[in-house]
């Protein structure tokens, strides 16, 4: 049997799963039922000092039937009173001494901080976690992702939390900039033991197009806030991708970002997560989702042969190379199941007007079956994935026997024109210059 324990930068818990610095992590009531439920751990709702919160605070974006497929946040740091919060914490630990309990905290001077993580350390905190990613509110005021933003501003207020810190502290960081490797290595800098990525993305979720206003509207008026949810899951994997394969960094890290399922979890952690956070689908579904996730991990983890969750971490990392390393003689072609096809024509439509004008309509008029144009089809995988039925579309592999080449390989016989610098790569491990320099650059 596969085990589920966590230790993720020496704080021990039933398993990988945690609750995010959110509202359902606001009190000790809802933390104890999640624990109840089976998470194993729980980041605070940010302390600091208490913010007047504003009323409405969130909006969504919905597709077809997919409620809050996007959900936008205008809500800041706690509104409780600390002492409030230092009591449930302790109250929380009390009932539930193995699961993990971390401390998000935000305040702005060296002494605050230092005062803070006293607090919550007397409190009983198992870990620290520092909000530097909070888009909205905070950040006019230096704190959040104006700290998170700007490299050497937190390695100092890290260093200055070291200082004091008995417990291990995660700096979670802030998806709103260019490279996330910069925050990440700045973290690590200033002697942090784990990061956690990504916090929310800078948004405007829509607009009320009769009083023009965006959403949530606060007496006739808004602002932007942080979005999150399954919209933002491929930006939040690239971004945990990318800070694992920093060379050497070897920091453990939370990983963050429209974790709904099981599934999302395994994602997480084979592009290098050792635990996972989650939020929004728990203000979509509620704390019971946890059960569908541990047993559809454990069973994921017994069928690939994985004792521990340890073993899974950064599976995939491997598999994720530059693009100019990528095999350019693979290829593969769209093949219809015709006994599938419904013929509906979306994958002739998508391919002739947006792709490659690889898909010819039938030309008996009794039917609706749509064929591929072999020499032109380019293995784009777009009509696989317009198609409404699972399957009707698969891509078939037609490169047997060919050498493998890569794009600098195909440079070096003379068959592409040299464009590409190592430099420029803008890849993983790679030196990534600023804009005014990759342009500068281009026109020499």
């Amino acid at each position: 049997m596969s085990s589920l324990k966590s230790n993720f930068a020496g704080i021990k818990s039933p398993n990988p799963f945690w609750l995010a610095s959110a509202p359902p992590t606001n009190s000790g009531y809802q933390v104890m039922r999640a624990f109840d439920k089976g998470w194993g751990g729980a980041v605070w709702k940010t302390l600091g000092v208490p913010i007047i919160n504003t009323s409405s605070r969130y909006g969504a974006v919905n597709y077809r039937d997919k409620r809050m497929v996007g959900f936008n946040n205008i809500e800041l740091i706690s509104d409780r009173p600390l002492s409030d919060n230092l009591r449930d914490i302790e109250e929380v630990k009390k009932y539930f001494p193995e699961h993990a309990v971390i401390g998000s905290l935000m305040v702005e001077t060296k002494q605050q901080w230092h005062q803070i993580i006293k607090d919550v350390e007397n409190a009983g905190v198992d870990g620290i976690e520092l909000n530097f990613g909070c888009p909205h509110g905070m950040c006019e005021r230096g704190m959040g992702s104006a700290v998170g933003q700007e490299p050497n501003v937190l390695t100092q207020i890290v260093s200055w939390v070291m200082e004091t810190a008995k417990v291990p502290v995660i700096v979670k960081l802030t998806p709103n900039v260019s490279h996330i490797e910069e925050p990440a290595i700045a973290a690590k800098r200033g002697g942090a033991n784990a990061v956690s990525l990504i916090n929310t993305i800078q948004s405007i979720v829509g607009v009320d197009i009769d009083n023009f206003v965006p959403y949530p509207v606060v007496d006739g008026k808004s602002t932007n806030g942080g979005y999150c949810g399954p919209a933002v899951k491929p930006i939040a994997m690239n971004m945990v991708k990318n800070v694992a394969k920093i060379p050497g960094y070897n920091l453990p890290i939370s990983g963050i970002g429209g974790i709904e399922n099981w599934r999302d979890a395994v994602e997480f952690i084979l592009l290098g997560a050792t635990n996972v956070q989650v939020c929004t689908a728990v203000m979509h579904y509620g704390f019971g989702i946890i059960r569908e996730i541990l047993a559809g991990f454990e069973q994921y983890m017994d069928e690939k042969n994985f004792s521990t969750v340890d073993e899974m971490i950064g599976k995939a990392l491997p598999n994720i190379l530059h693009w100019e390393e990528l095999n350019l003689n693979y290829k593969v072609i769209a093949k219809i199941e015709e006994s599938k096809c419904i013929g509906c024509q979306l994958c002739y439509i998508a391919c002739e007007d947006g792709a490659h004008q690889a898909i010819g309509l039938p030309g008996n008029p009794d039917s609706r079956i749509p064929h591929i144009i072999e020499e032109n089809c380019v293995g784009c995988n777009l009509c696989s994935i317009v198609c409404p039925v699972e399957n009707c579309i698969s891509m078939v592999r037609k490169d047997e026997n060919k050498k493998i080449i890569n794009w600098q390989e195909r440079t070096a016989q003379g068959n592409i024109p040299v464009t590409f610098d190592d430099k420029l790569a803008g890849g993983v491990g790679h030196y990534i210059p600023e804009p005014k320099e990759a342009i500068a650059y281009r026109l020499k």
